[in-house]
């Protein structure tokens, strides 16, 4: 009786996982998951894309659900278990992502007809920081693991300089973009790296006075943050969830990404991320 019991109970939890399983990779459901980065707080990045949010129920004729999960990792993981419809990720953590989902990018930001940007490494003034070979014995702030210019591009370009973490120099991962600028405001960190365009909007809302930080370099440019689809979605509903990311050109709409518009993008252009990978012996599949 037990042996039956406990047999019943196995087949009830398998049937169970696969209901859900299959519910999560419906290829045209009712009610579209949709994660947005984790760089805010989650009430603030839901409030500032609800707008966002109303016009694909309308463009697509579906519910939508905006996502906000706890971090970079998990908004991966949740991708990988087929949790989410469509994810905005940065170029690092998209192609993290690739290599643990079948997932595909359809749009990136632009920016003035461009869907590349650029990250800084930035410097404490009056810790008379002025170049990246001072940095050496110093602090130096970094967002999120997985993040491109807050970790991938400042760390290569240290690197290029012949610095490496741990040895030449001590990181410190804080999470954010405006927590990187801040603590180095404030020498909490002597250097940072960060996104350029966000680096810019710091400056111009006051979070940051340029006479204590300044650019000490600034990247080459590379592909802009990819909004991705699971790519056995049904292929009506990915060419309309397409053209609704073409299509969308309102100003207060786009403003939480700062651009004016979204683009195509294939995998491809993202390879010179992949390259810079290399570059610091990071293993994308192991990360």
């Amino acid at each position: 009786m037990k042996k039956a019991l406990a047999l019943l109970t196995l087949v009830v939890l398998a049937l169970t996982w696969v209901i859900s399983v299959g519910a999560a990779r419906q290829p045209d459901p009712g009610t579209l998951k949709v994660a947005l980065l984790p760089d805010e707080s989650p009430a603030t990045i839901i409030k500032n894309n609800q707008g966002l949010k109303d016009y694909l129920e309308k463009a697509l004729g579906k519910k939508v659900e905006l996502v906000v999960t706890t971090d970079y990792s998990s908004m991966i993981e949740a991708m990988r278990h087929g949790r989410l419809d469509l994810a905005f990720f940065g170029p690092l953590s998209y192609c993290l992502a690739k290599t643990k989902s079948d997932i595909e990018p359809f749009a990136a930001l632009s920016r003035k007809g461009s869907t590349t940007y650029k990250g800084v490494v930035i410097g404490n003034v009056a810790a008379k920081v002025n170049n990246i070979e001072d940095i050496r014995g110093k602090n130096m702030a970094y967002g999120d693991t997985a993040s491109t210019s807050s970790h991938l591009i400042p760390k290569t370009m240290l690197a290029q300089k012949g610095l490496t973490a741990g040895k030449d120099y001590q990181e410190h991962f804080l999470g954010s973009h405006d927590t990187v600028a801040l603590s180095v405001q404030n020498n909490k960190a002597q250097a940072g790296g960060l996104s350029k365009t966000i680096f810019e909007a710091l400056i111009k809302k006051g979070t940051i006075d340029p006479a204590k930080v300044k650019v000490l370099v600034e990247s080459e440019p590379f592909p802009e943050y990819p909004w991705t689809m699971r790519s056995d979605l049904a292929p009506a509903l990915k060419e309309k969830i397409r053209q609704a990311f073409y299509n969308l050109k309102n100003p207060e709409l786009l403003k939480p990404f700062k651009a004016d518009g979204f683009a195509p993008i294939a995998d491809k252009d993202y390879d010179k991320v992949r390259d810079m990978a290399k570059i610091l012996k990071l293993d994308l599949a192991k990360f």
